[in-house]
C-alpha cells in the first residue's frame, strides 16, 4: 500500500513539473522583444485616428495628418522606408486595448499622457502640448461655471470625457467617433463641446459662428506615443528617436507641413509642439 502511495506521489510531482515547464515556456514566449519582431517582420504597425483632422485622418485613400507624418518618419528611420508601415485606425476608447491585444506596436493617436493610463501602457517622451478647451456658439460659454445644467458633448475615452465625468452638475452626451461628436454639436444636440484645444482651434477656423470660449480647462498635459507595458527595447528606441527629431527640428517641419494652415493666427507653434530637447 505504501509503495502504491509513493508511486502516486511521484506521478503527481511529475505532472506538476510538466505543467510548470509548459507554463514557463508560455510565459517566455509572451515576453518577446517587440523591436526585434518589427525588424523581423519588416513592418511597423501604428495606431492612428482616421477621423481627427489635422492630426490623423483618412482622405483620398491615404492617411494624413501630424501624427501620421511623424509615424512615417519612425518607419523610415527604423526600417529604411516610410512605406513599411501599417496604419491601424483606432477609436479613442480603444487605444489601450489595441496595445494590450498586440494589434499595434505603437499608438500615435493624439494620446494624452495621464497617471491612470501610465499604469496600463508605457509612454515615450512627449512631442505635443495640450489643454482641454470648450467650444460653443459665438463663444458664449466662457467659464466652467456656465456649463452647469448644460448639455456638453465629448468623445468617449478622451481626457475631456474623464475630466467632465467627475462633474455631476453637467450633462454629458458621449460619442465614439469624432465625426459623430462634431456632427451632433453642429446639429445643436449640445450646448457646448469639449475636446483638445488644438483640435478645437482647427475646427472653428472656418466656422465664424463658433468660438473656443474656454481655452484651458484642468491641467496642462502632453501627448506622447505609447507602447505595450514592458516593451522596453521599443520604448527606448522611440525615446531616442523623439530626442533626435527634436534636435533636428523635425517637429517644426511636421507642424508647418500639417498644422500651420489649419490654425488661426492666435495659435503659435510653441503652444502646440516641443521644439527642442
Amino acid at each position: 500500500m505504501f509503495s502504491l502511495y509513493r508511486s502516486f506521489l511521484k506521478q503527481i510531482v511529475l505532472f506538476a513539473s510538466i505543467i510548470f515547464a509548459f507554463s514557463f515556456i508560455a510565459c517566455s514566449d509572451t515576453k518577446t522583444n517587440a523591436l526585434e519582431e518589427i525588424k523581423k517582420n519588416d513592418k511597423i504597425r501604428i495606431g492612428v485616428f482616421s477621423d481627427k483632422p489635422p492630426f490623423g485622418y483618412f482622405d483620398d485613400n491615404e492617411y494624413k495628418g501630424f501624427d501620421v507624418y511623424i509615424a512615417k518618419r519612425f518607419a523610415k528611420d527604423l526600417l529604411g522606408d516610410e512605406n513599411k508601415i501599417e496604419f491601424v485606425p483606432v477609436e479613442a476608447a480603444a487605444r489601450i486595448s489595441a496595445l494590450k491585444a498586440n494589434k499595434v506596436d505603437i499608438i500615435m493617436a493624439n494620446f494624452t499622457k495621464t497617471a491612470d493610463r501610465e499604469k496600463q501602457v508605457d509612454f515615450a517622451n512627449p512631442y505635443m502640448k495640450v489643454t482641454l478647451g470648450v467650444v460653443s456658439k459665438n463663444g458664449d460659454i466662457t467659464t466652467e461655471e456656465q456649463l452647469k445644467g448644460k448639455k456638453l458633448i465629448v468623445n468617449k475615452g478622451t481626457t475631456a470625457d474623464i475630466y467632465f465625468s467627475k462633474k455631476t452638475d453637467i450633462e454629458l452626451l458621449k460619442f465614439e467617433q469624432n465625426t459623430e461628436t462634431f456632427q451632433a454639436f453642429s446639429q445643436g444636440k449640445g450646448d457646448a463641446l469639449a475636446h483638445d484645444s488644438t483640435m478645437l482651434y482647427a475646427w472653428v477656423k472656418d466656422k465664424p459662428d463658433y468660438k473656443v470660449g474656454i481655452q484651458e480647462v484642468g491641467d496642462k498635459d502632453v501627448i506622447a506615443p505609447a507602447v505595450k507595458k514592458g516593451n522596453k527595447e521599443l520604448l527606448d528606441w522611440v525615446n531616442n528617436e523623439i530626442d533626435s527629431l527634436k534636435k533636428e527640428g523635425f517637429f517644426n517641419e511636421a507642424y508647418e507641413k500639417t498644422l500651420a494652415n489649419e490654425f488661426s493666427s492666435e495659435v503659435t507653434p510653441d503652444m502646440v509642439i516641443f521644439t527642442d530637447s
